[in-house]
């Protein structure tokens, strides 16, 4: 299975910015950590063609990760806005900064000591240690667990199961080209074993593939049964004076933490009545459209008020209008200026 796997990736794995492809590897070129590391960060609940040209203006802005971690948060953040999950992003440079003074500029090169850098979890450190470092290990993702799931035919329901799905993932981990062996099965969910199309006549593994001799990859992987995004309601609150437009920022500690948004309400179970919670005493308009954004475990409806003074108040930050671009803001507060302008 191994060999058949290597040979396909070999002929057909992808070729993505950050990847080594094993011919190149053949003339000498190895594997970049820090770009590696700024890519799997980046692609976790992230689309390749979407994360892409993040990447590459991450790595235009910060050659190297002393780079990323003398720069200052705000502008990271900025840069992240629009990939979501926040977080990262604050992690991303709590751990450049912790390679810059712990490690001399340096990645650890082993599963082990990668494990113990801030936002860098067993999938990162298992897929960093094997493909810059060449340390035989077990990477499994999303893709690789619909894999192994067709493969065994696991009955066990994710996402409660993963570590049963890691357990016979590692059954077929290999102790050499490790770094080429989890990228390519990578590949084959990414491209092949796919959730609702699998080309199972393309694959290298369809021999070894219980789901495939039995007609039934469609009903694996098994899932514990997804139940209805709860809604969860609010307001935002959008004040201008000229060409400037308040903005705050939200508490490290919850979601959208560290980015900047505009002033508004808690978001509850049901509607309050928003105008108890504006900033200022104004003559408030509320817009005709609201804002829905769906978040990982539930949908948010805003309404959407605004208004215009003629001088700046103390409170808050006061951005030029023309230059938002350069501000955090999460894609659900550029919805709610996006309404505020209509």
């Amino acid at each position: 299975m191994q060999a058949q796997l290597l040979d396909w990736y070999d002929r057909e794995g992808r070729t993505l910015p950050w990847r080594i492809r094993p011919e190149e590897r053949a003339q000498g070129q190895i594997a970049d950590p820090y770009a590696v590391w700024l890519s799997e960060i980046m692609l976790q609940q992230t689309t390749v063609p979407h994360a892409t040209p993040y990447w590459r203006k991450f790595l235009a802005e910060f050659p190297t990760v002393i780079d990323l971690a003398n720069a200052d948060r705000d502008r990271i953040l900025a840069m992240w806005a629009g990939l979501g999950y926040y977080a990262r992003a604050r992690n991303l440079h709590k751990c450049a900064q912790v390679i810059r003074d712990e490690h001399e500029g340096v990645f650890p090169s082993s599963e082990a000591q990668l494990l113990k850098l801030p936002g860098i979890g067993p999938y990162t450190a298992a897929t960093m240690a094997a493909i810059c470092f060449d340390e035989a290990t077990n990477i499994v993702d999303g893709n690789v667990e619909r894999v192994v799931s067709r493969i065994f035919k696991i009955e066990a329901l994710l996402p409660k199961a993963r570590a049963e799905y890691r357990r016979m993932a590692g059954t077929l981990a290999p102790a050499e080209r490790a770094g080429d062996y989890g990228q390519a099965l990578m590949d084959l969910g990414a491209t092949i074993c796919s959730p609702r199309t699998p080309e199972c006549g393309r694959c290298p593994w369809s021999n070894f593939c219980a789901a495939y001799k039995n007609g039934v990859q469609l009903d694996y992987p098994k899932k514990v049964k997804k139940t209805k995004l709860p809604v969860r309601y609010g307001a935002a609150f959008v004040l201008t004076c000229d060409n400037k437009v308040m903005l705050e920022r939200r508490p490290d500690d919850g979601l959208l933490g560290g980015m900047m948004g505009f002033p508004g309400t808690s978001w509850g179970d049901k509607p309050c009545v928003p105008l108890d919670h504006a900033p200022e005493k104004r003559n408030w308009e509320k817009c005709d459209a609201n804002v829905r954004h769906v978040f990982t475990h539930f949908e948010l409806r805003l309404d959407v008020y605004r208004a215009q003074i003629v001088e700046t108040v103390s409170e808050g930050v006061w951005a030029e209008i023309d230059d938002l671009a350069n501000y955090a803001l999460p894609t659900v507060m550029k919805k709610v200026f996006a309404v505020s302008q209509n």
